[in-house]
């Protein structure tokens, strides 16, 4: 789209340079034809006086002025060879001489209209006198757009001496018709450029408009802060591994609504967001991604594990310090803060900000007003680097890939209908460790496959020895990968006896192009009993034709929507609106990411089906 527009520019931009060089070129062609006409009368003009000189000389023997007046015949006949020249463009053909008093006077005129013979005429003195003087040709010339006017001077001499002069004077319309041929294409191509011009201006302005339109859609109207339709193009082109993220959110804002209205929690918010603007940088984003969270993007600095923190403590220091009064109120704000030190770790960048969600809710567990990320967490040893794959191969070698478990509940009968399994991997030191440490290391590699079928099989032997429903997370990319769709077969035929106990969680934000080949394939896994669920519904990539192109059985509401829609009621709305659909089309729907007994009570209200959370359970060991 942007290579079109330039495109467009260029085409633009070139016909409007077009238009101005035809502008200037007609009239800079027409001085161009005036002049050669001008230069072609000339020549002839000299031809003409040469002419004239040669029939002087050859009848005039030494003075013009003594002879011509003593010979009346002669000076008939060389009128008569005058005026054989005078034409529509030579009118004026004539021979004059300076008598002793300087003054110059008729010797022959071959005009239709002759003065006569020692006539006195009114000069320019200075170009006639030139003559005399230089005994050279003068040109006096007088021009206009439309017309020419030129006075050709031929001094005649005789011994060495000028006697008289002889004068061409001649005009021309000719430009004048050049003029008004080309004056009607002047005039269009003026009209076009001031069409162009007025065409510039209403682009300029619709652009002008657009851009403010632009900017009001990917800003919080309330904050003045970027919005989530600002973080969907940002997510398009960002470098994870320059940037930190961090995840705020104000505490006990729901209070706020309620003691004192919502008018001073609209207050609350923008103030928060004018103070966190004021402790960030230019190259720092600052988002509202929904009620009272912010999300920052922080640009990395030389010290990167170390700068989002600072930032996140310099922010919540000064909101602590701050107070917040409204009308004749006074309040106390503080916020918690959860840190992604190293985005560029996980899969995705859903995946990264998801994490310092997770960091954010611990530190409103830990007590709030506080900032967590895995470096100030010291209530559970977590390591926060990457694992290799050397590390990855002992770990899949020695089975210390295991699974925890997390119950979902029937929000009907608040009883547990099924477990996901969650992969983890435990170090040699016997700490556990998150996915998202040694996921993005296996991905592309032998291993990888090693590690789906590790996962499957700890998930089939739960099944066997509980009896109970467990889903598994797999990628998109898995479904179309040959050699983990056979090993995915392999298993489901391995365990047919199993299977119906099996739900498949595909994460919706990677969707493939190869549709086709994927329900293909998903059908074929759904021959077994499995059933099939799109996980993170919701999470900003939403594409309604999943539900056209996909066998789906349940749908995952994301967990960005869930945990806001007691406080946001955009998050309420776009969750009744999933809601409803999936159970106009018989689908099962879950909420992830319930943390209060306020969301579950709404969760229950849209009548969602299922649920699951850290309010409901958290992940462990066994099941």
């Amino acid at each position: 789209m942007k290579q079109t527009n330039k495109i467009y520019i260029f085409l633009f931009a070139s016909i409007v340079l077009a238009i101005v060089y035809l502008f200037f070129a007609t009239h800079t062609i027409q001085q161009k034809l005036n002049s050669n006409i001008e230069t072609i009368l000339i020549e002839q003009a000299k031809s003409f006086a040469k002419n004239i000189d040669d029939e002087l000389h050859e009848h005039i023997q030494k003075d013009p002025y003594a002879e011509l007046k003593q010979n009346p015949m002669l000076q008939e006949h060389l009128e008569g060879a005058l005026s054989i020249i005078v034409n529509d463009f030579f009118k004026y053909v004539f021979v004059l001489y300076r008598d002793d008093a300087g003054i110059y006077r008729y010797l022959l005129d071959g005009s239709d209209e002759k003065a006569h013979f020692n006539q006195r005429m009114s000069v320019e003195k200075k170009y006639w006198d030139s003559v005399y003087k230089t005994k050279q040709p003068v040109i006096i010339k007088q021009s206009e757009l439309e017309n020419i006017w030129v006075t050709y001077l031929q001094p005649v001499i005789f011994d060495n001496e000028v006697k008289a002069v002889v004068a061409i004077d001649f005009s021309t319309q000719l430009p004048t018709s050049i003029y008004n041929a080309i004056e009607p294409l002047q005039n269009v191509f003026l009209y076009i450029f001031v069409a162009i011009g007025i065409l510039v201006f209403i682009l300029l302005y619709q652009t002008l408009l657009s851009l403010k339109n632009k900017q009001e859609s990917i800003t919080d109207a309330l904050t003045q802060t970027y919005n989530r339709t600002f973080l969907r193009e940002l997510v398009k082109g960002i470098d994870m591994s320059k940037y930190q993220i961090m995840m705020l959110d104000i505490d006990y804002f729901k209070q706020i609504n309620d003691n004192y209205g919502h008018k001073a929690g609209d207050y609350v918010l923008k103030k928060t967001a004018q103070i966190i603007s004021q402790q960030i940088r230019e190259d720092d984003y600052l988002i509202r991604y929904g009620g009272e969270e912010f999300l920052l993007f922080i640009k990395k600095g030389e010290n990167e594990n170390t700068l989002a923190f600072k930032i996140a403590e310099r922010i919540r220091k000064k909101i602590e310090k701050t107070p917040f009064e409204y009308e004749d109120k006074t309040m106390r704000i503080t916020v918690s803060i959860g840190l992604t030190n190293n985005p560029e770790h996980f899969k995705t960048l859903s995946l990264a900000i998801k994490h310092a969600d997770e960091m954010l809710y611990r530190a409103k567990r830990e007590g709030r007003n506080k900032v967590v990320s895995h470096n100030t967490n010291n209530t559970k040893k977590e390591h926060i680097e990457r694992k290799n794959i050397n590390e990855m191969k002992e770990a899949l070698e020695e089975d210390r890939i295991i699974c925890y478990f997390q119950a979902i509940v029937n929000v009907n009968t608040n009883k547990i209908c099924k477990y996901e399994a969650l992969a983890r991997m435990i170090d040699k030191d016997g700490s556990i460790v998150l996915p998202y440490l040694f996921l993005d290391t296996l991905a592309h590699t032998n291993l990888y496959n090693d590690f789906t079928k590790r996962i499957l099989e700890l998930v089939f032997e739960k099944i066997k020895s509980k009896k109970v429903a467990i889903s598994v997370n797999l990628n998109f990319s898995d479904i179309l990968d040959n050699s983990i769709y056979k090993i995915i077969l392999d298993e489901l035929q391995k365990h047919q006896e199993l299977t119906k106990w099996l739900t498949i969680e595909l994460l919706e934000y990677e969707i493939m192009q190869e549709s086709s080949l994927i329900q293909e394939r998903l059908l074929e896994i759904k021959s077994f009993g499995v059933q099939i669920a799109l996980d993170d519904f919701g999470s900003g990539f939403a594409n309604y034709s999943v539900f056209e192109t996909l066998p789906l059985d349940i749908l995952k509401i994301d967990g960005s929507l869930i945990k806001n829609i007691d406080t946001s009621k955009t998050s309420y709305t776009i969750t009744h609106s999933i809601a409803t659909l999936s159970r106009e089309l018989g689908i099962t729907t879950v909420a992830e990411f319930v943390h209060s007994k306020e969301v579950l009570e709404i969760v229950q209200e849209l009548q969602i089906d299922e649920a699951q959370g850290f309010y409901l359970a958290k992940p462990s060991a066994d099941i």
